[in-house]
């Protein structure tokens, strides 16, 4: 018989693997300067470390380091990065728990969940958008920074019987944040960056949302991702009234819409002539509003369509811009096919799901950067007619050096 001698009975085969899904999604240095290349200098000793404190009780975590991202709009969203070690607990305790919470979570969340992605969420959208004439686009203001501690308490207890899992978690919720000003100190939130907070988050916004409008609203659809929120509804009265109930929820939970984002939006089309002064609404990196466009057999019609939103693009040409390739004169075209390839192939991927036309216009600013580049390397191609015929045999030999080019042009190659 196989004796236990640690009050808390977790697997070393699962802090194993743990470590290798921290691994592979590597991620930068928390307070401590750890990096996944330190962590495993010492590998094995880490790990047995974690799992030992794990396995009695005694694992605190460390603060997490406060980073900030810039946001579209000119703002900052804070981040907050735990240690290397850190993460790897996190990761332990998600492992457990995601199975049985996926059981529980609703069909229409899209958001950080397994089998679940944001292009499934913005095509539901676009069908009940043509099955609905009204939406109600919501923004939860600082959602991750303002989960009540004490609700998210109540909803762990109703799924989680392992009191050490409640533990940790009470831990990595409470841990202070460390930023310019020194520590802090944090009675709510759960910090963007952690393996964890999706997982919390989905299930404080389950109980919040997604239960409460199937139980009270059950005829009302809606797709949620993370914390951006769309739900339709079949005429103004409808979607005014509810607006105010969610409104009223969402205080009762305590957090808050931000009343400068959220609207009600009226999916106006070619069939829908009414006026309202909202028409158009932002999803996942898409514009939804009322657009020309044709079907397969070439006809055209007036519907109410996504595209990629015009800040998504404004954001992809600003990268590219930054990446100043006319400086990069003593680099191959391959060499430069290396460096922006990734890059490009995820623009692709995502935002070539509707209106690829309109990704294929923000292109055309990395087409013109080629051809500066061209010009700058070699001497002979300083006009446009010769830069513009090297180009162009380039994409006929080699289609697939840079990423965008069979995207633009099918047909080379």
């Amino acid at each position: 018989m196989k004796v236990h001698t640690k009050s808390i009975i977790i697997s070393k085969h699962l802090v194993y693997n743990s470590y290798l899904f921290v691994k592979k999604n590597r991620g930068t240095c928390g307070i401590d300067g750890q990096s996944i290349k330190d962590f495993e200098v010492n590998l094995k000793d880490n790990l047995y470390k974690l799992w030992n404190r794990m396995s009695s009780g005694s694992y605190f975590p460390l603060p997490v380091k406060e980073v900030l991202i810039p946001k579209r709009d000119g703002s900052k969203r804070p981040l907050g990065i735990p240690t290397v070690t850190d993460r790897i607990a996190q990761t332990v305790v998600k492992k457990l728990l995601e199975p049985r919470l996926e059981r529980i979570f609703h069909k229409d969340s899209y958001g950080y969940r397994p089998n679940k992605s944001a292009h499934q969420a913005l095509k539901q959208c676009r069908m009940r958008c043509w099955e609905t004439d009204w939406v109600i686009d919501l923004d939860i203001k600082g959602f991750f920074d303002n989960i009540s501690h004490e609700l998210m308490y109540k909803a762990l207890i109703c799924f989680v019987e392992e009191r050490w899992i409640l533990l940790y978690i009470k831990r990595w919720l409470e841990a202070g944040v460390f930023s310019k000003e020194g520590l802090q100190l944090r009675e709510s939130g759960t910090p963007q960056g952690g393996v964890i907070s999706p997982l919390l988050a989905n299930l404080f916004l389950h109980f919040v949302f997604d239960k409460w409008i199937a139980v009270k609203y059950p005829h009302i659809k809606f797709e949620r991702y993370a914390d951006d929120i769309i739900v339709h509804c079949h005429n103004r009265q409808q979607s005014e009234e509810l607006y105010s109930d969610i409104r009223r929820r969402f205080e009762s939970c305590k957090l808050m819409l931000n009343e400068s984002k959220s609207k009600i939006v009226y999916c106006k089309d070619s069939k829908r002539t009414g006026d309202y002064p909202q028409i158009q609404f932002d999803f996942l990196g898409y514009t939804f509003r009322r657009r020309f466009s044709s079907n397969k057999k070439g006809m055209y019609y007036v519907g109410f369509l996504p595209a990629p939103s015009k800040s998504s693009l404004k954001a992809i040409q600003l990268e590219i811009k930054s990446w100043k390739l006319k400086n990069k004169v003593k680099a191959r075209l391959e060499d430069i096919g290396n460096y922006i390839n990734p890059i490009l192939r995820g623009w692709i991927n995502y935002y070539s799901l509707f209106q690829k036309r309109e990704l294929r216009k923000a292109f055309t600013i990395l087409e013109y950067r080629i051809l500066k580049w061209v010009r700058s390397k070699y001497k002979r191609l300083r006009t446009k007619r010769r830069s513009g015929n090297w180009i162009k045999r380039m994409k006929a030999r080699y289609p697939s050096l840079l990423a965008h080019w069979r995207f633009m042009y099918p047909r080379i190659g």
